[in-house]
């Protein structure tokens, strides 16, 4: 059948098939073998973290949330389905579909670590199974760039950091991108769409193409303060940087200062941005212009801007563009969606690799604090057990940890019950706030770029025994 194309931003609105083939031939599956009704857990977590970092910011939240708003099945999608090989009474009950999921979740914006159940989805078997596919696109993808945009912060300081990146993006992943960027810690964005949609501050300059133009650099300045006095940066290295862009970028200064206004900014797009940020900080400062900041752009990512930095360059403002919306150097983030229990009897998954396997079991996520007030570290342990006074290393036992003397949180909580929401959708400026609180403490060691410290993860005995005791039935019956 020859299907119309349909506008990609309608998956907001129709996300049912928004999954991979396998998830509906298992669903099928469950259904026809009278399954439907058995109650299931499935948890998302990661094994590695990305950028050889530290930590995750956990980002993609409120989009999942959002989405399964409108999660249903459509006449037209049936009709596909049916035309696909699935069966008609499977296709009768996928018509009345209601969402009817729990869902335990971090807060968005949490600092999370390996292994962590950063989510917990609850109910029938073939709706938890049907939200797999969505729920990793959404999460891994956000999360990796809020990581990145939380890197790029903490490599610039105090200094602003802007997403350029929408051009260099993955087709519509650009509008996510942007969204994570900001809840990372990132200041605005040039992604008018984003922040169109999600509120959050729209920034952009100029292009080459608007000097190039213009039968002269002077002229392009002039007429682009004059339309945007009280907003102006000027990108000086259309031509030659030092002998004329930032000397016509301090005539128009100048001029702007005799009408009441003041040139923002100048940026900096190639070449050598320590040593042209430092030439052009001199030319501005003799001008009397130190007011003027200076931003830069070009394939910038964390280690730059701390190279940048360490060598004094005098910048204001970094614009990070393809490193960060592509999450640079780490593709994906390897987080998994994994069933831990059917009809409340603990499942996992065994391999010869025993990094690879799972923790069965609901459970809960405990955080510890230091005298301080910083994190310590984190423990996992199955939802019934009240407080443990040991957490062990999850594959070397005879590394632990007491954790009677360390104040504690809950960190999942509860966000959507039997379907509905139980709170409203977290939004990014919200996300982002709390991200920045708890990046603050987590300690420094966990946030340097070249070998950071493993952040302290551990699970209960009573988690650690059910695992081991699963492990060896599971392996002596198959």
């Amino acid at each position: 059948m020859e299907v119309a194309s349909k506008p990609i931003f309608n998956t907001l609105n129709r996300p049912a098939l928004y999954t991979d083939f396998y998830e509906l031939t298992m669903a099928q599956g469950y259904f026809l073998s009278g399954r439907k009704d058995e109650q299931a857990c499935f948890n998302y977590f990661f094994r590695d973290l990305p950028f050889d970092g530290g930590y995750v910011v956990f980002a993609g939240l409120g989009d999942f949330l959002e989405i399964l708003e409108n999660f249903r099945f459509h006449d037209d999608e049936l009709e596909y389905l049916k035309e696909q090989g699935f069966r008609p009474e499977f296709l009768e009950y996928l018509k009345d579909f209601e969402l009817e999921v729990s869902i335990d979740s971090v807060k968005e914006g949490e600092i999370v670590f390996p292994l962590e159940p950063v989510v917990q989805v609850r109910g029938n078997i073939i709706q938890t199974q049907l939200l797999e596919t969505l729920l990793l696109n959404i999460l891994n993808f956000e999360s990796l760039i809020a990581t990145k945009a939380a890197r790029l912060k903490y490599a610039a300081g105090e200094r602003k950091v802007l997403d350029f990146g929408l051009r260099r993006a993955q087709g519509f992943g650009g509008i996510q991108a942007s969204k994570a960027a900001i809840i990372g810690g990132v200041e605005a964005t040039s992604n008018v769409y984003s922040s169109f949609v999600h509120g959050i501050p729209a920034s952009g300059t100029m292009a080459h193409s608007w000097i190039q133009s213009f039968d002269d650099e002077i002229t392009a300045f002039r007429k682009y303060a004059e339309y945007y006095p009280d907003n102006c940066i000027l990108l000086v290295d259309t031509y030659d940087t030092l002998a004329s862009g930032v000397p016509n970028a301090i005539t128009v200064a100048k001029e702007l200062e005799e009408k009441g206004h003041k040139l923002q900014g100048i940026r900096l797009d190639s070449g050598d941005l320590a040593y042209f940020s430092r030439k052009a900080r001199n030319q501005l400062d003799r001008a009397g212009l130190d007011y003027v900041k200076i931003a830069v752009s070009n394939q910038l990512d964390e280690r730059l801007i701390k190279s940048l930095l360490g060598q004094e360059a005098p910048i204001d403002l970094f614009g990070v563009g393809t490193r960060l919306v592509t999450g640079h150097e780490t593709p994906a983030l390897d987080g998994v969606y994994k069933l831990t229990s059917v009809n409340n009897e603990p499942k996992l998954k065994i391999s010869e690799n025993v990094e690879k396997i799972t923790l069965p079991g609901n459970k809960k996520l405990i955080r510890y604090y230091d005298d301080r007030g910083r994190f310590y570290g984190d423990g996992i342990m199955l939802k019934e057990e009240g407080t443990v006074d040991t957490i062990y290393h999850p594959y070397y036992p005879a590394k632990h940890t007491k954790v009677t003397d360390f104040e504690s949180e809950m960190l999942l909580y509860e966000v959507m019950r039997n379907g509905e929401l139980t709170d409203g959708v977290p939004t990014p400026g919200d996300s982002a706030k709390y991200a920045k609180q708890r990046l603050e403490k987590l300690n420094a060691e966990h946030k340097r770029f070249d070998n950071p410290h493993i952040y302290k993860i551990g699970i209960s005995k009573k988690l650690m025994d059910l695992r081991d005791e699963l492990a060896q039935s599971l392996k002596k019956n198959n």
